[in-house]
């Protein structure tokens, strides 16, 4: 009996044994799935972590000066009796230098633009070419200063002078009085070109420092008010818009419109150059100005209602302009149009709120 007795224990200890055992497995099968499935999600996100992390931002580009596309640079008129001028809008550089009587006179430079109406334009002066020089820029103009006539032949400037076109290279408007109606395009600009064989495409980089993000002069004086007395006839002023972040720019206390659109004319930028300017000694007692150009000049940057100082560097007639700020660096430009004053050393330049 009591043989019996150790034979049934032995067996119910084999069962628990087992028993045991089968609860050990199972207990290890679920802890290996459910670390599995811990697992597999967290190798999920962290592929896909990784692959976020590769990917490259999104690059930003420069609008206002791109493509390869040969710059074109106007002479136009700045006259009382020119305005509204076209095209104005849609230049990005727009250089203004005194020409004679306190009048000035405006370059406009376009790149990849289609326009039906640019004008009026006027004749050329000797300076202006060298600004278009180093924008590598095609030079328009209707007549010439005899230095201006004789600098574009000895600098080999490819110019087209509108008094050797008739239509429908240049036209005169009936809106305006002569001499301030003489109208191109764009198109016939180009077609009188390359009849020239003169090259119509460009890869020179813009003389201006222009980047896709924003530029806030934080240190810059406030600039929302500016005022460049050129001459006792002719004050150039731009007030700033804090919606839109650009200038609107007046005349001669008058708003400047863009005759082709009809729109106020406005800017992104503005700089301001005091470089000394002085009667042409040329015979004919025509108040026609010289420009002491070559050297280092003080002037200002200004965009986004802040003002700074900053060097002007022109080496030689041919080479590019530098603006530099105080510590020596070059100036990064905002993604719009600029306008270029160059007034007369003594203006009395005001800049303020």
């Amino acid at each position: 009996m009591e043989e019996k007795s150790n034979k049934y224990k032995i067996i119910f200890i084999i069962i628990i044994v087992i028993l045991l055992a089968l609860i050990a497995v199972l207990g290890y099968k679920i802890y290996s799935d459910e670390k599995n499935t811990i697992i597999e999600p967290k190798e999920k996100e962290n592929y896909i972590t990784n692959d976020v992390a590769q990917e490259e931002p999104e690059k930003k580009e420069i609008s206002i000066f791109k493509g390869n596309d040969r710059p074109i640079a106007v002479m136009i008129d700045n006259h009382s009796g020119a305005w509204p001028q076209s095209g104005l809008n849609k230049t990005y550089i727009v250089y203004e230098i005194i020409v004679k009587g306190g009048e000035t006179r405006l370059m406009a430079l376009f790149k990849g633009q289609d326009l039906k109406e640019i004008g009026p334009i006027r004749s050329s002066r000797h300076y202006f070419l060298d600004y278009a020089i180093e924008n590598d820029a095609i030079y328009v103009h209707y007549g010439w200063s005899p230095k201006a006539k004789n600098d574009i032949s000895s600098l080999k400037v490819n110019n087209l002078n509108g008094i050797f076109y008739g239509k429908p290279t240049f036209w005169r408007t009936t809106s305006k009085k002569a001499p301030h109606n003489a109208m191109t395009s764009t198109k016939q600009i180009l077609k009188a070109a390359k009849a020239k064989k003169y090259k119509t495409t460009s890869k020179k980089s813009s003389v201006l420092n222009y980047v896709p993000d924003e530029v806030n002069l934080e240190n810059g004086k406030e600039a929302k008010n500016i005022k460049i007395p050129y001459s006792y006839l002719h004050t150039v002023s731009y007030k700033y818009d804090k919606k839109t972040q650009r200038y609107t720019r007046y005349a001669r206390g008058k708003k400047q419109i863009d005759n082709l659109t009809g729109k106020d004319i406005t800017t992104k930028n503005i700089i301001i150059e005091f470089v000394k300017n002085s009667v042409l000694q040329d015979g004919t007692k025509k108040d026609r100005q010289n420009l002491s150009n070559i050297g280092t000049f003080d002037g200002y940057f200004i965009t986004n209602g802040k003002a700074i100082k900053i060097k002007c560097t022109k080496k030689n007639r041919t080479s590019k302009t530098e603006y530099k700020d105080l510590n020596g660096n070059i100036i990064n430009v905002n993604d719009g149009n600029t306008w270029i004053n160059i007034c007369p050393k003594n203006a009395k330049v005001k800049i303020g709120k």
